[in-house]
């Protein structure tokens, strides 16, 4: 017999189908319960003793040898798979499902009327005009079914709207802090589609929460017309404010709360949104405020205020962020939250386009503090609010998650120490000092209250308030020394203890940060530059050669170095004068092995490039600098932003805290505190992967900021710049010194005699592209381009490629792969394809294997030719090298080591980068003077005839260094690279004195000097402006310039000897005397051309006086 007693559900089954069975069915019941098996223990359909119960896993259905169904063996699992249900009978079967289903709808109708009294008795009211009645419908089904199920109120369900929307609806037990941080953290990561709003509602009885996600955006929203009741309200409300009869006198008139402002803006807002504001019009004029103040930026607003009518203690949050991730906005400030002990009752999230800025999360939040303290600095939790926008994963997981009693701005202070230590001490041990064991080791349970009281000293050193500064020297050596004695009696690593020592460094060496900003978007510093000195000889002579553990020597001490650290970036800038220019590059390792090694030659690589710039900047006012932004591209989830995205977002924070920095503004005067004392003029150029749109949002951002000169902030603008690619700028140059070479080196007139070039860097790159049609323009057939490599393969020609095939692909952007093969000649003409193994190595052999009388590198990997392979440029068997010259149009193709050895081993004479490739630079410093100087629309009207004048200039300027490199290279007797740094040095160093020296003179004697600065400009330029140079261009420019145009005037034409042999305390009073005397000869040569003599010695005294005329005048009174 089966035995109901211990089996309650079966028992509560039958007696069931009692009550609902007739006299027809009783015997199929007196059968049921008569019921026998072998295992009188196991319940019908069940297919054995199984360890799981009937829930285990299914055998394999049996047959025994004679191919009958059945158990076959005394084992258990060879029981018949059968129903649960009797199968003799079909009524019996039928009257077991009705009875089942009459209990589980009986039971089902007991939990919903239940739970919907509760449901509606405990859902907010918000939620009931919040949320549409199919959804309300679909929430009160699954929580009965959970609760009839008497299972956990755990749900997570997803549903589609008829638009393509994905909507994910999380239910919770309990309301306990944190739950929306959790379920915001649960949620998908596959998901394409953006999130957009967000509900979040809890019950009055704290015992359910239920947050609703929707992904995705309506396609259009439908015309707001004015009679629309949603519109109606709200307008009323703007009405009254703008005619200053509303209530709310917190709200004060506003252009945008006009008409026809407020339809344009409704017409960007979804119903659902508009539904739910229109409840509360004064709430969407505010939200409407908060949109105007980011809106166009990528700033964060935010507001908090009691809610009143929720009872005491609750407080609403309302928080604007531009251009932003939605679901990481909410992230961050549900970590925020949550750290901060709040726990979030309601929340809304919604998303309003912003044009080309992308679009504004709206975050509407009540929040009620878990701690009992009276006092809550809601000041502090706004501010922290606005960070976490821009807070690296390092600093949040340090603040968030381990150790939440530092702050986020003690933390960030922290964090930032340690990513500048790297740059600092990688370099003495890579895998000691790699960039995880700093952080681990001063984040450490037993280091971070020292790490704490360091950054407490950075803090108290630049606090705003003075009388809570650490502001003297004796105060900060006070404060140190107790830090210190604390570290020498606690830390026994002597590794750790350096990285705290060289932490209270930072401190001492830091002259000003943008750590008290409220709207900053990084961390800045802004440096002495000895700090990046590893070992502790802080020499003070900026010229000095400092060498760190043997590995590295620096050539010199750079003027200023600003360090940036934000989310997944960090960033230098290095310059080697007051007023700089340079270029700034964005690099992103694929990898996260190759980002650890970028980041420990992140300094060094960006302080190269500044040097290398200073040596090209010698014609021009601004010195050389350069800014290198390191971005963390590795680890990106599917939910998080793009590549691209998280680059744009970079450039951006890194512009703007240089732009803290450096502009004089009352909110910096306020919240930065500067032991510099000096005003910092610096312009920025574009390098790789920094592009238009970039270059657009960060002169915006410049004079949104106030910087005194914002469109000359970044250099090549679309309308008021010059491109260098469209006008050739670089090649001009280099084209000049290959000429003159050709004629120094290899007595070959270009113009009238034939010779041979090849070339790395393709038909459609910037300098490679245009050297082709100067090359064509210039010479003609004389020009035989024998060979062009780029990255797609190579063609060879030892007859000259063709040049209408060449002009076709410049002028199309084609690579050298698509040459037409029929145009190349039956004598050796080739093309080789990177598509095959024998095509790589060919292209990557040609500037090797073919013989020219040139080479010019105009594109390829930096350090393609080093000590390691320069013999392959040798002919093993003559001895000769395949070019007797190299003109570098790239940068750093060739070491140094490369050129010595090719020098003295073959003599090869190369035409060093910093001088050959200058154009592009005085290019871009002609486009900073006419930002000034200029309107966009008067410079754009001009344009032309500006740029022709300035192709003008940089030839002049490249024919004067390269007629002096080959003079001098004679004096010195010395190789080219060298003589040129010579040539860079000379003029750069008689710059510093002469503007050291003019800070002396007085305004009459400066103005006599001021001629040779609109001499220097381009006449369009000078005749338009130059008499408002005082009022449009900084003094400190104007020195520079005076100091720069004298300084390579007087080098250019009597050499760096004569310069070299001047005192220079007097090196100032020899050039004003040098002008003086010019002027004189120039008044002698005048009156000679109206005397009568012999016309070929006329021009012999003309050409002397010239020549040599103001420099012997020197020796006269």
């Amino acid at each position: 017999m089966l035995s109901t007693r211990h089996h309650p559900p079966l028992r509560r089954l039958l007696r069931v189908v009692g009550a609902a069975s007739n006299s027809k069915n009783s015997k199929n019941l007196r059968w049921l319960s008569n019921y026998k098996d072998k295992d009188s223990n196991v319940i019908p359909g069940s297919r054995g003793v199984n360890a799981y119960g009937s829930l285990g896993e299914s055998p394999l259905h049996h047959k025994d040898s004679n191919g009958n169904s059945g158990s076959g063996s005394s084992n258990a699992f060879n029981a018949p798979a059968v129903a649960w249900q009797a199968e003799r009978n079909a009524d019996v079967q039928r009257v077991t499902q009705n009875a089942m289903i009459y209990e589980l709808t009986q039971n089902q109708a007991a939990t919903i009327q239940s739970v919907v009294p509760w449901f509606l008795k405990n859902m907010p009211a918000s939620y009931f005009y919040q949320v549409p009645e199919s959804f309300r419908m679909d929430h009160i089904k699954a929580i009965a079914s959970i609760k009839d199920a008497n299972m956990d109120l755990y749900l997570n369900l997803k549903s589609h709207a008829h638009d393509g929307r994905v909507i994910y609806t999380f239910i919770r037990p309990g309301t306990e802090p944190g739950t929306l941080l959790s379920m915001v953290e649960e949620l998908p990561t596959e998901e394409q589609l953006p999130l957009t709003r967000l509900h979040v509602f809890s019950t009055l009885d704290d015992s359910m929460s239920l947050n609703m996600f929707i992904y995705g955006r309506k396609k259009t929203f439908e015309p707001r017309t004015i009679d629309n009741p949603m519109v109606q309200s709200i307008l009323e409300m703007a009405e009254q404010v703008q005619s200053g009869t509303s209530n709310h006198t917190d709200i004060s008139p506003n252009p945008i709360f006009e008409k026809e402002p407020m339809l344009k803006y409704m017409q960007k807002c979804s119903d659902n949104y508009l539904n739910i504001v229109s409840q509360t019009p004064d709430r969407f004029l505010r939200q409407r405020l908060m949109f105007a103040q980011v809106s166009g930026t990528e700033g964060c607003s935010v507001n908090m205020e009691p809610a009143l009518q929720e009872g005491d203690n609750h407080y609403w949050i309302d928080v604007a962020v531009a251009n932003t991730i939605p679901q990481i906005a909410l992230q961050h400030t549900c970590r925020l939250l949550y750290v901060q002990n709040f726990d979030v009752n309601r929340a809304r999230l919604d998303v309003i386009d912003d044009e080309d800025n992308g679009s504004v999360t709206l975050l509407r939040l009540l929040v009620t503090p878990n701690s009992q303290e009276s006092s809550i600095d809601f000041d502090l939790l706004m501010q922290e609010i606005k960070r976490s926008k821009w807070l690296d994963n390092t600093t949040m997981d340090l603040v968030f998650d381990k150790y939440p009693w530092l702050g986020v701005r003690k933390g960030e202070v922290i964090t930032g120490m340690c990513a500048l230590l790297h740059s600092i001490l990688a370099k003495e041990n890579a895998l000691v000092y790699s960039k995880g064991n700093i952080l681990g080791m001063v984040t450490h349970q037993r280091m971070i209250g020292h790490a704490s009281k360091i950054a407490d000293l950075f803090m108290d050193r630049f606090q705003p308030n003075e009388n809570l500064r650490c502001s003297t020297d004796e105060q900060l050596d006070e404060r140190i020394q107790g830090i210190v004695k604390d570290i020498k009696s606690d830390v026994e690593d002597t590794v750790t203890t350096q990285l705290l020592m060289k932490m209270i460094d930072i401190v001492k060496y830091t002259y000003k940060t943008n750590v008290y900003l409220q709207n900053r978007y990084a961390l800045g510093f802004r440096l002495d530059p000895r700090i990046m000195e590893p070992n502790d000889n802080y020499d003070s002579s900026a010229a000095a050669a400092i060498e760190n553990k043997g590995e590295r020597k620096y050539n010199e001490v750079p003027y200023g170095i600003l360090f940036v650290h934000g989310r997944r970036f960090n960033g230098y800038h290095v310059r080697f004068r007051d007023i700089a220019r340079g270029g700034m590059r964005l690099v992103t390792p694929a990898t996260v092995e190759q980002f650890a090694l970028e980041s420990a030659r992140q300094y060094d690589e960006c302080y190269d490039l500044a040097f290398a710039q200073q040596l090209k900047n010698k014609d021009i006012p601004e010195g050389g600098s350069k800014a290198v932004c390191l971005i963390d591209i590795n680890n990106l989830a599917a939910s998080t932003p793009s590549k691209d995205f998280i680059m744009r977002k970079s450039a951006k924070a890194f512009t703007d805290t240089i732009l803290d920095l450096v502009v004089n503004t009352e909110e910096t005067r306020t919240h930065v505190v500067d032991y510099w004392g000096k005003k910092e003029v610096l312009y920025l150029g574009p390098d790789e992967q920094v592009i238009p749109q970039d270059i657009d949002w960060i002169i915006q951002q410049a004079a949104r900021r106030g910087y005194d000169t914002p469109a000359a902030f970044m250099s090549s603008k679309p309308r008021a710049g010059i491109n260098h690619k469209v006008y050739g700028v670089t090649s001009e140059g280099v084209n000049v010194y290959l000429e003159v070479a050709l004629q120094q080196t290899l007595n070959i007139n270009p113009r009238e005699q034939p010779f041979t070039i090849k070339m790395t860097g393709g038909p459609d790159g910037d300098v490679g592209g245009n050297e082709i049609k100067i090359l064509i323009r210039e010479y003609g057939d004389n020009a035989k381009i024998v060979g062009i490599a780029d990255h797609s393969g190579c063609a060879e020609d030892p007859n000259g490629l063709d040049h209408e095939e060449l002009i076709r692909l410049v002028n199309h952007g084609l690579s050298i792969s698509h040459f037409d093969q029929h145009k190349l000649g039956s004598d050796g003409g080739i093309l080789h394809l990177v598509d095959s193994e024998q095509g790589t190595k060919a292209r990557n052999t040609m500037h090797n294997r073919l013989v020219a009388d040139a080479f010019i590198p105009c594109g390829g990997r930096p350090n393609t030719i080093d000590i390691t392979n320069y013999k392959h440029f040798i002919n093993r068997e003559t001895g000769e090298p395949t070019s007797k010259l190299i003109a570098e149009g790239a940068n750093l193709f060739v070491t140094a080591a490369a050129r010595k050895a090719l020098f003295e081993e073959a003599g090869v004479v190369i035409v060093k980068d910093s001088s050959a490739n200058k154009g592009g630079v005085i290019t871009s410093s002609y486009e900073i003077i006419s930002a000034m100087l200029l309107s966009e629309d008067t410079f754009f009207e001009h344009k032309e005839e500006i740029v022709g004048e300035v192709l003008a200039k940089l030839r002049d300027l490249a024919k004067m260094e390269a007629e002096l490199l080959f003079r001098e290279g004679r004096v010195y007797g010395k190789a080219l690279p060298e003589v040129s740094q010579i040539i860079s040095n000379c003029i750069n160093s008689a710059t510093d004195a002469l503007s050291a020296a003019l800070d002396t003179l007085s305004k009459e004697d400066r103005d006599q000097l001021l001629p040779l600065f609109r001499a220097h400009l381009p006449k369009t330029l000078a005749d338009l402006a130059f008499d408002d140079v005082y009022e449009k261009v900084p003094d400190q420019y104007i020195k520079n310039a005076i100091s720069s145009c004298l300084a390579s005037k007087m080098v250019y034409k009597e050499g760096t000897k004569f310069i070299e042999a001047q005192q220079k305390d007097k090196l100032a009073d020899v050039a004003l005397l040098y002008i003086k005397k010019e002027k004189e000869v120039a008044k002698l040569m005048e009156s000679l051309q109206d005397v009568e003599m012999d016309s070929e010695q006329k021009n012999n005294i003309l050409r002397l006086l010239d020549a040599g005329g103001a420099r012997t005048a020197l020796n006269f009174p």
